[in-house]
């Protein structure tokens, strides 16, 4: 078998599958699988394209896929005018079972998304409308694309028979004076808090299955909290003194008109804001400390890239007494071994966004630091997808039922 390039190896394969003579295989532990011979690079099930990669996970939940094969979920969309819901958009349209059969858009009410999107086009896809008019009981499960404070009131009035999945910040924090302290206003649907759960997928996937509404994770703390929740649960690193640079592509700002994301004022150069203040940094505390069980506070500095999209977070920390940098990589490769997106690179190489550049993906790989007994963690990610659209409909998949990696399995766009 062909050497892997990654942790995540392509050994997997043989644990799942056995060579029954000849070309073909058969299913070692999912022999309930319609199964069809395509070893060369993949082994496509009836309605699914599964990577030879696919971890044991998504092939369990895909079993629930099966029995609803040929069922169409209705999927409505709302704010599909901005880069998130558009991202949305693009990766259903290989979904063999969700169909956008609503989109919402104030601003651009009785438009089509090509007119906004000219790349979508070609897909088959209602007028947008404003969120007044629509007609939630033809719909099955909400993506929802609105900006921070718009968002609670309306998933609130929504019927409560509707899955949804809000890639707003309005339901990430459980605290809601953490809310008001960070987004300053109130949190305007306290009682729905407390029944969201925090969508963080490699994480949380069994509360994420069973979930009604889902509080999609931000791109930050996404590319922040895959790598260090395994080593603070483990208690391999140390909670004080966690410092994170991160940088992310201009699309993480949003579609709206700002002077700060003119052309003229993001090129040719690195702009750090939201130094010790971004929104993101309580939403990352809540989920260090979750993992370590006590109070965790940390230093995080972002900085806009003159680039679309991608995201980059450089991790600073302090090892735990007696542990080293091979037990580090050892716990994150076993961690993750059996995940299909998360992948821990090979001892020295480094992760780099261009790698996973319109991908559901998450590169890392940990690195020995000059001074002793501290650690240097790179994760890179597609802000839009991993970080954002990726990983909402990874979460609705599990929450209906289905294989997580449905409209998912685009590779990286390189060059």
């Amino acid at each position: 078998m062909m050497e892997s390039s990654t942790c995540n190896s392509a050994n997997l394969v043989s644990n799942i599958f056995a060579k029954d003579g000849g070309t073909s295989w058969k299913l070692r532990s999912y022999s309930s699988f319609y199964w069809k011979q395509s070893v060369k690079s993949s082994i496509r099930f009836e309605g699914i394209r599964a990577s030879v990669a696919a971890s044991p996970r998504t092939l369990e939940s895909s079993k629930h896929g099966m029995q609803k094969a040929g069922e169409v979920v209705r999927v409505g969309v709302l704010g599909a005018s901005g880069y998130t819901g558009s991202e949305i958009v693009r990766l259903l349209a290989t979904h063999p079972y969700f169909k956008i059969t609503l989109m919402t858009a104030d601003r651009k009410a009785g438009q089509s998304l090509g007119s906004v999107f000219p790349h979508l086009i070609t897909q088959d896809l209602p007028d947008m409308i404003a969120i007044k008019d629509a007609d939630f009981s033809k719909v099955d499960a909400v993506f929802c694309c609105l900006p921070h404070g718009t968002t609670q009131e309306i998933i609130a009035s929504l019927p409560t028979t509707l899955k949804v999945v809000d890639l707003s910040a309005d339901f990430r924090l459980r605290d809601t004076t953490q809310y008001e302290e960070w987004y300053n206003q109130p949190h305007r649907a306290p009682d729905l808090q407390k029944e969201a759960i925090y969508g963080l997928t490699e994480i949380l996937r069994e509360n994420i299955r069973n979930a009604r509404v889902v509080a999609n994770p931000g791109c930050y703390p996404t590319s922040v909290q895959l790598p260090l929740i395994p080593l603070l649960e483990a208690g391999l690193i140390q909670t004080r003194n966690i410092i994170i640079d991160s940088k992310s592509g201009v699309s993480g700002a949003g579609r709206g008109a700002k002077e700060a994301s003119l052309y003229t004022e993001i090129a040719e150069g690195i702009n750090s804001y939201g130094i010790t203040r971004h929104r993101h940094v309580p939403e990352i505390e809540q989920g260090l400390s979750d993992a370590s069980k006590s109070k965790v506070t940390v230093s995080f500095t972002p900085h806009l890239m003159p680039m679309s999209r991608g995201m980059q977070s450089t991790i600073y920390v302090e090892m735990a007494s007696g542990v080293n940098i091979e037990d580090l990589y050892q716990h994150l490769c076993s961690r993750y071994e059996d995940e299909e997106f998360v992948i821990l690179l090979q001892k020295k190489a480094v992760p780099h966004t261009r790698n996973v550049r319109g991908s559901n993906y998450c590169f890392m790989n940990v690195f020995e630091d000059r001074i002793p007994g501290r650690a240097i963690i790179i994760s890179v990610i597609d802000n839009l997808v991993k970080g954002a659209s990726g990983q909402a409909l990874q979460n609705l998949n599990l929450m209906m039922g289905y294989p997580e990696n449905l409209g998912l399995l685009h590779q990286a766009l390189f060059p």
